[in-house]
Formats: C-alpha cells, sequence, structure tokens
C-alpha cells in the first residue's frame, strides 16, 4: 500500500493533533449569530514575504467582505507536503487548500478531496479568462478543472555576468560549452555551480530536466504513471551520468548545505552559477548584473530543449466544504489582477493572471524570466511532484548517496525500479 494511503488511513489518531488550534469555528458548523462565514485557508508559506502578503490579502478580502471571516493556517514546505494529505483525510479539512500541480493536485482529485470548480471557470469568463491559460491545464483533469493557479514559475541557470565578463565566458549552450565553463570557474576559485542538497528537492530539478533531455516522451509518460512504471530505459542512467559529471563543479560537501545557504554563495558573488527557480530572482538581490540562461542542449538528446522545468502552484477548494460559492469568492480574489501585481511588487514571484507583470512593478530580468514561461514550447512539471511519492523517495535518497560517492548511476535506478516494481504491484 502506497504511503499517501496509509496517511489518509491514519487520520483518526492525528487529526486532533493537526487539526488547527481548539476552539476555532469550522466551516463544517453553522453561521454564527452574526451571520458570519467562517473559511479555513491553508497554506505553506509561513515566512515573510509571503507571510505578509496572504495576510494583507485576507484583511482586505474580509474588508470587502465583512460576513466572511478567513482563518489560515501555513507550514513549511516539506511538513506542508505531508500535513496537508492527513487533514484533507479529517472531518475538518480546510475549505481552501495550497497544491503543487500535476501529479500531486491529481492525488486529492482521485480520492474525491477537491471540489470540481469546472462550472466557476465557464460561469465567469471574465475572470477565468484572465489567467494564463496554460497555467490552468496542470490543473485539469478528464477535461474538468479542480484548481486554480496562482503563481507560476520556471527553471533557470542563473549566472553572474560581472564574473563572466572578467573570465570573458559566454553563456553556454550545449552541455560542452557548459562544462569548459565550468572548469574555467573552478580555476579561478570560485564555486561553479552553487547547489545545496541537504534537503533533495534541488536534486529533483535536476533529475526532471536531465530525464526530459535524455528519454524520449511516450517512455517517461508510461515510467511515471504508477500503474505502467518501470523505469527501465537507459536514459535514466545516463541522466544521472551528467549529474554525476557536475559533482567536481557543486559546491562542496552538497549534502551538508541547503539550498538557500548555496543561493547565499551565488548572491555573495562566491559562485558564478545556480539553477534556480526564477521566482528566486528577487532573492539574489546582490548580483547586479544577472543572467539567465537555458539548461543546455544535449548531444543525442531525446527530448526537446524548448520545453522548461517548471509549473503553476495554486489553490483546491475542498470538496467537503459548506461554503463552496464564497471559498470561490476568496480564490478569485486571490487571482485578481490588483493582487497578481502586488504579489509581484511584494514578493517578487510571478502571478499566474495576465499582465500582472510590468515595467512598474518588475525589472527586466523578472520580465524576461516570465517571458521564458509564457514562450516554453511545453512546461515540464517539477519531478518530485509529478511522479508517485515512492519513487521520489527511492530517486532523492539514492541519488543523495551518488552524490558522496557511495552508489553509481545504475545502483541508483535499481533501486529506483524496485520502487517502481512494487508501486505497480500494489496499483494493478
Amino acid at each position: 500500500m502506497k504511503k499517501a494511503k496509509l496517511v489518509l488511513a491514519s487520520v483518526l489518531g492525528l487529526s486532533l493533533l493537526l487539526g488547527g488550534c481548539s476552539g476555532q469555528k469550522t466551516s463544517s458548523e453553522a453561521k454564527d449569530e452574526k451571520g458570519t462565514i467562517t473559511l479555513k485557508f491553508f497554506h505553506r508559506w509561513p515566512k515573510e514575504p509571503e507571510k505578509s502578503y496572504f495576510e494583507n490579502v485576507v484583511q482586505e478580502f474580509e474588508k470587502q467582505h465583512p460576513n466572511i471571516d478567513i482563518q489560515t493556517e501555513a507550514v513549511l514546505n516539506d511538513s506542508y507536503k505531508e500535513k496537508i494529505r492527513v487533514l484533507l483525510g479529517t472531518n475538518n479539512p480546510p475549505d481552501i487548500y495550497f497544491t503543487w500541480s500535476d501529479q500531486f493536485a491529481y492525488k486529492f482529485v482521485q480520492g474525491n478531496k477537491a471540489l470540481d470548480l469546472t462550472s466557476y471557470y465557464k460561469e465567469d469568463t471574465a475572470w477565468s479568462s484572465q489567467l494564463v491559460q496554460n497555467q490552468i491545464t496542470p490543473f485539469s483533469f478528464d477535461n474538468k478543472y479542480y484548481g486554480v493557479p496562482w503563481q507560476m514559475d520556471g527553471k533557470s541557470f542563473f549566472y553572474n555576468k560581472d564574473i563572466f565578463a572578467k573570465l570573458n565566458l559566454q553563456p553556454p549552450t550545449t552541455w560542452d560549452e557548459f562544462m569548459k565553463v565550468l572548469e574555467v570557474l573552478k580555476e579561478n576559485n570560485y564555486t561553479p555551480i552553487a547547489f545545496g542538497s541537504k534537503a533533495t528537492w534541488p536534486i529533483s530539478h535536476y533529475i526532471g530536466t536531465l530525464n526530459q533531455r535524455l528519454v524520449d516522451e511516450k517512455t517517461r509518460e508510461r515510467d511515471y504513471n504508477p500503474k505502467t512504471g518501470a523505469f527501465t530505459d537507459s536514459g535514466y542512467v545516463e541522466a544521472l551520468k551528467k549529474i554525476k559529471e557536475l559533482i567536481p563543479y557543486f559546491t562542496e560537501n552538497s549534502n551538508s548545505v541547503d539550498h538557500e545557504y548555496a543561493r547565499g554563495t551565488f548572491n555573495s558573488g562566491k559562485a558564478g552559477i545556480l539553477y534556480a527557480e526564477t521566482a528566486e530572482i528577487s532573492l539574489v538581490p546582490d548580483v547586479k548584473n544577472l543572467g539567465l540562461f537555458h539548461f543546455p542542449a544535449i548531444e543525442g538528446q531525446k527530448g526537446d530543449s524548448a520545453y522548461l522545468t517548471g509549473a503553476p502552484e495554486g489553490f483546491m477548494v475542498s470538496s467537503q466544504t459548506k461554503h463552496p460559492k464564497e471559498a470561490m469568492e476568496f480564490l478569485k480574489f486571490l487571482t485578481s489582477k490588483e493582487m497578481g501585481e502586488k504579489l509581484v511588487k511584494d514578493v517578487g514571484k510571478y502571478s499566474a493572471v495576465n499582465g500582472t507583470a510590468n515595467e512598474t512593478n518588475a525589472t527586466p530580468i523578472q520580465i524576461e524570466a516570465v517571458n521564458q514561461i509564457l514562450n516554453a514550447k511545453q512546461m515540464v512539471p517539477w519531478f518530485d511532484t509529478d511522479v508517485d511519492i515512492e519513487i521520489v523517495d527511492a530517486y532523492l535518497t539514492n541519488t543523495q548517496l551518488m552524490l558522496n560517492g557511495e552508489k553509481t548511476p545504475q545502483e541508483v535506478m535499481k533501486e529506483v525500479q524496485k520502487a517502481a516494481d512494487a508501486l505497480r504491484a500494489s496499483e494493478n
């Protein structure tokens, strides 16, 4: 049985522990004596600047809707992934909750935890038509819409233009050029690629991109499906070999530092390159001359270089909510143009609402990043939300060991194949 199923089955023992503050009104209760409707809102940003952004959005919404009270709870990324699965299995789930797209969201659809929002999309086209249309697709399943995209994001190599100019380097377009650039950076005492893998999710972004490049799309689709996945294609080993080639150029002992530390190294000018989400541009303010380049093309690759790793993030409404109309009213407000522009200005993230990043609230490099996403031929979802958690765990745990020199690419894939075999057996 899959972990997700075990977690959802464990709600009776955990609901009191994880169900939020005691004594609060819940959406399952009737309106109070003043006719106030209470909605529970759950997201993954307890830290700044997102924390204040959401607080301000909620305050403004409540001001405009005095009959609605929004109760907000937030936990950090890794804790969120576990807690949302538990809370959605209780009798008191959040009315509105954050979700990654694709497979992560689809689990909630399969488990009947997400409300079908199709009618809201169709009835209010003034709202739905302003959303970036290719960002809606990852929240649609069986021709129905179950989520609303809130922000869009893509993966790109950041580089310090001043360092590159000093060393007479150009942004590489091929893997061979990339390796030469890394060697020059290393010879000149820079960390070539700032990389922290203590928390394993940054590993998944390399794996996802390289799998897309080195494994044909039909094979990937089959393997990423838990019912048919086998991961026996040689391209998966080749992808891990490419990561292994980068180890001498990564931050030393990368498994002992996290992504935030690595990003700080790049921000301080000690590293030449950082593979980062474009939403992180605002988090490297000391790199005054920042540039972006795409993941380099690899000789013999089977995947299209015009694809971009990344995916929208958004929100769903619980299928158990007693107030779907009010929950959607809040989501529409959150994904309005005004709140989208505020997101870009105050947080540095890119709203999934058209035209919200412009010269008044974004820098030229941020607008370039938005255009990368809008002009991508197709988006490649984040690997750790595109495949089952069993495959993610096997991949990332063992790749982390490979980074330490404890496993070969072939040995990593043997563990992934074992996990795929067990998952396939449980699904069929």
